[in-house]
């Protein structure tokens, strides 16, 4: 079963990440679907496109876009899977709304996506936990490579550009190889930002 354009996935888990386990409880985190924070991104890929080659395969697990496995209520309030349902668990998902593929433990990005961990933002002055456009790529591109921003790099980005993923318990910015607009030298006193939340299981 493939699709001509499409990769058909499903979802690891549910659709929806609603709650949290804590200790021996279960926190429920989210009740309405509108929410897209709470929409599930990973998933597994059932098979690929046969219009044309990618580097992602069969049975490699991807971060996609969370417009994927959403769902929404149209015009009448009835609630409605999104376009991207294909049938029994299983999706559509485009080529652009793959951002990242796992493969032998391994995580690459997907085209021109990167990853960036945000910073602690230690100063006095501020009420604000992160450093605003600024973080460390963990995972770059081939984009990035040619102009020799490697995994580790201190970088800037633009604005607006924090699309929040959890990988591997941790939190990362999706972002594209245009939006990093320069590379800083390290003072010594960063500290990436991570969330409990984000690594609680």
């Amino acid at each position: 079963m493939n699709s001509v354009y499409d990769f058909i996935i499903e979802p690891i888990g549910e659709r929806y990440n609603n709650s949290k386990k804590v200790e021996d409880k279960e926190l429920i985190l989210n009740t309405s679907i509108e929410s897209f924070k709470h929409v599930n991104k990973q998933a597994k890929v059932v098979s690929c496109p046969l219009a044309f080659k990618t580097d992602v395969k069969e049975g490699d697990i991807v971060m996609v876009h969370h417009n994927v496995f959403r769902r929404f209520y149209d015009i009448k309030g009835r609630e409605k899977n999104s376009r991207s349902h294909f049938e029994d668990g299983k999706y559509f998902c485009g080529y652009d709304q793959i951002y990242l593929y796992k493969r032998n433990g391994e995580w690459k990005s997907f085209l021109d996506r990167c990853f960036i961990k945000p910073l602690l933002d230690k100063s006095p002055e501020t009420t604000s936990k992160l450093k605003s456009n600024i973080g460390v790529v963990r995972y770059g591109n081939s984009s990035l490579d040619d102009v020799k921003i490697k995994p580790g790099a201190l970088v800037g980005f633009k604005n607006g550009r924090e699309f929040e993923f959890i990988v591997d318990n941790e939190l990362l910015y999706c972002m594209k190889s245009n939006d990093i607009v320069i590379e800083y030298e390290y003072k010594g006193d960063e500290e990436e930002y991570n969330p409990s939340w984000a690594s609680s299981s």
